[in-house]
């Protein structure tokens, strides 16, 4: 029989407590950073092209309306009767072309809907670009 005092037996426990917080402050860091980082990508997994071309360039096109009923494009102020020239002749550099409309809340909506008649007649695609609600 082997009896042994077990008082004497330096205690082989590993404690984790400190180790716990530690990880769960990294892993709170790592997934704030990556939320701040950039918001408003959504990570996809993009099919592969076995062509060395690239596809047609894209190129944005600013057009905004003020609450005096002013249409500014790319920061110009731009007549609402030159406005579906100014674009054509912004086409006819071959590259797709996308219009980016900025609208003051105050316009009424017929100015923005006349220039989203100018965009569907050219064939363009547009984007009205809005801010966040603030609900509280």
């Amino acid at each position: 029989m082997n009896i042994r005092n077990r008082r004497n037996r330096p205690s082989a426990e590993v404690h984790t407590a400190a180790l716990n917080d530690i990880m769960f402050f990294l892993m709170l860091f790592f997934l704030l950073a990556s939320a701040v980082s950039n918001p408003q990508v959504v990570k996809l997994l993009l099919p592969r092209s076995s062509a060395g071309e690239q596809s047609v360039a894209k190129k944005t096109m600013t057009v905004s309306i003020t609450s005096d009923l002013q249409y500014h494009v790319d920061k110009q102020i731009v007549p609402y009767e030159s406005l579906e020239p100014l674009i054509q002749s912004r086409m006819a550099s071959g590259e797709e072309l996308t219009i980016m409309l900025y609208a003051d809340s105050s316009v009424p909506i017929q100015n923005v809907i006349s220039v989203m008649d100018v965009a569907n007649r050219l064939k363009i695609k547009l984007v009205l670009a809005t801010e966040p609600r603030k609900d509280k």
